[in-house]
C-alpha cells in the first residue's frame, strides 16, 4: 500500500469518504469479493434511474408522464458520456484553479486506468463507474421540482452544464483526498454516500429553479392530480432497493462497514415510511400510498450522508426526524404557494440537511474513539456538528448561486420554461410526438 498520512490513513479506516484518492500499484490483486459487491453496487444504483421515473411519472399528468420519464432516462445518457469525458476527472483529479475542482489528464475519457486496480482491490473501472451512476440520479432529481413545465431542449443543456459547473465541483470538495471539505476541521465533513453532494445539491437547485421559473399554468387554483400512484408506488420499491448499492455500496469494499450501511438504509427507510404514515394519520385521518413514498425517501434521504457512521438506532432516529421535518416542510411549501412540483426540496434538500447536520448525535461509540485517538482535543461531537454546519451551508450557497446563474443563461438562449401552448398540450404531445398511455385523452 502507498505510504499515506496519518489523517488519510485513519480517514479511511473511519470511512469519511468513499475513496482517498490514492491507488495501488498494477501489480495490486484484485479482491474478487469486493469487486462483485461493487459490481452488484453499481447496477442497483442505476436501477434508481429508472425507479425514479417511475416515482415522478406517476406523480404528474396523464399528458406529461413520458416526458417526465424521459427527464431521468435523458441524465442516463447525456451524464454517462459527461462523466467518462471530464467529470471522473474533475472529481478524482488533483485539484486545479485554487481547488474549485480536479483534473487529471489520464482520466480523460478514462484513457490511463485500463489495467488500474486501487488499493481496495477493485478495478478503478468499477470504481469509476459507480460513482458516475450518482452524477447521473443527482441532476435527474432537480426535474421534480420544475416537472410539467420546461423544454425539453432547455432541460438537455441544462442538466449538461450543471452537472460540469456544480455536481462535480461539489463531489470534488467532500469526496477527494485534497477537497477542502474533505481536510475541513480534524477529520473533515462526513458525508458517506451523498447528503451534501447529491440531495442538498438537487433540492436546494430545484427550489431555485422553481421559484425563478414560476408556478405551473393553473396553479395552485387548478386541481393537479397525480395520474398513476401505482406506477409512483413501484417506483419508490425500486429506490428502497436501489438505496443498497447507493449506501452499501459507497464502503468500498465488502465487509463489516457494507453490513453497517445496509443495515442502517433498511431500518431509516422504514422509520421514515412509518413516521409519515402515523402523521398523516393524525393530522389528516388518512394514511395514504403517497405519504408512505414519501416517508420512505426522507428516510433514505437522511441516512445517505450517515449510513457508515451510525447504529441502528441512530438510523431510525434520523428517518423519524426527517420524515417530522420534510412533512412540515411541505406544509409549508403549499403555505408559500411556490410551486415545487413533486417535493424535490421539500424531500431531498431537507431531508439531506437534516441528515448532514444530526448524525453528529447518533455517531458509533466506536468511531468516536477512533477519532478521539487520532486526532485528540483537536475533534469533538460539537466540533464536528460545526464542521457539518459549514459544509451543508457551502453546498446550499454554492448550489444556489450557481443553479440561477446557469438557468439565467440557458433561459436566455433557449426558454426554459414552456410556452403555454406546449403546457397546455402537455410535455409529451409537445417534444416527443407521443403519448404516454397510447390513445388515451392526454388531458
Amino acid at each position: 500500500m502507498n505510504l499515506l498520512s496519518k489523517k488519510n490513513l485513519i480517514s479511511m479506516v473511519l470511512l469519511f469518504v468513499v475513496s482517498s484518492g490514492v491507488f495501488a500499484a498494477d501489480t495490486t490483486p484484485i479482491d474478487t469479493g469486493a469487486t462483485a459487491w461493487m459490481l452488484t453496487s453499481t447496477a442497483l444504483v442505476l436501477l434508481m434511474i429508472p425507479g425514479l421515473a417511475m416515482f415522478y411519472g406517476g406523480l404528474v399528468r396523464t399528458k406529461n408522464v413520458l416526458g417526465t420519464i424521459m427527464h431521468s432516462f435523458a441524465a442516463m445518457g447525456i451524464i454517462s458520456i459527461l462523466w467518462v469525458a471530464v467529470g471522473y476527472s474533475m472529481t478524482f483529479g488533483p485539484s486545479i484553479l485554487g481547488g474549485w475542482f480536479g483534473w487529471n489528464p489520464d482520466y480523460f475519457f478514462l484513457r490511463g486506468i485500463d489495467e488500474s486496480i486501487m488499493d481496495a482491490g477493485v478495478p478503478e473501472y468499477v470504481f469509476s463507474m459507480f460513482q458516475g451512476k450518482f452524477a447521473i440520479i443527482t441532476p435527474a432529481l432537480i426535474a421534480g421540482a420544475f416537472a410539467e413545465r420546461v423544454s425539453f431542449k432547455a432541460y438537455v443543456v441544462f442538466i449538461a452544464v450543471w452537472g460540469i459547473f456544480v455536481y462535480n465541483p461539489l463531489a470534488h470538495w467532500v469526496w477527494a483526498s485534497d477537497g477542502f471539505l474533505f481536510n475541513l476541521g480534524a477529520a473533515g465533513a462526513i458525508d458517506f454516500a451523498g447528503g451534501t453532494v447529491v440531495h442538498i445539491s438537487a433540492g436546494v437547485s430545484g427550489l431555485v429553479a422553481a421559484i425563478y421559473l414560476g408556478a405551473r399554468r393553473g396553479y395552485p387554483y387548478q386541481v393537479i392530480r397525480p395520474n398513476n400512484l401505482v406506477l409512483t408506488m413501484l417506483g419508490a420499491g425500486l429506490l428502497w432497493v436501489g438505496w443498497f448499492g447507493f449506501n452499501a455500496g459507497s464502503s468500498i469494499s465488502s465487509g463489516l462497514s457494507t453490513a453497517q450501511a445496509l443495515t442502517a438504509t433498511q431500518v431509516a427507510a422504514a422509520a421514515g415510511a412509518m413516521t409519515w404514515m402515523i402523521i398523516e394519520g393524525m393530522h389528516q385521518g388518512k394514511a395514504t400510498a403517497l405519504g408512505f413514498a414519501s416517508g420512505i425517501l426522507a428516510g433514505l434521504v437522511a441516512v445517505t450522508p450517515a449510513a457508515g457512521v451510525v447504529q441502528p438506532y441512530g438510523a431510525m432516529i434520523l428517518g423519524v426526524l426527517a420524515s417530522m421535518v420534510c412533512y412540515m416542510a411541505i406544509m409549508l411549501k403549499n403555505k408559500l404557494g411556490y410551486d415545487d412540483s413533486l417535493d424535490a426540496f421539500g424531500i431531498h434538500g431537507v431531508g439531506g440537511i437534516v441528515g448532514a447536520i444530526m448524525l453528529v448525535f447518533f455517531i458509533r461509540p466506536s468511531w468516536m474513539n477512533n477519532a478521539a485517538e487520532a486526532f485528540g482535543s483537536d475533534w469533538t461531537v460539537w466540533n464536528q456538528l460545526g464542521v457539518q454546519a459549514l459544509a451543508v451551508t457551502v453546498a446550499i450557497v454554492y448550489a444556489a448561486v450557481m443553479t440561477l446563474a446557469i438557468i439565467f443563461v440557458v433561459d436566455k438562449i433557449f426558454k426554459f420554461k414552456s410556452s403555454e401552448i406546449d403546457e397546455m398540450a402537455g410535455l409529451d404531445r409537445s417534444y416527443h410526438g407521443e403519448r404516454g398511455y397510447g390513445m388515451l385523452n392526454p388531458n
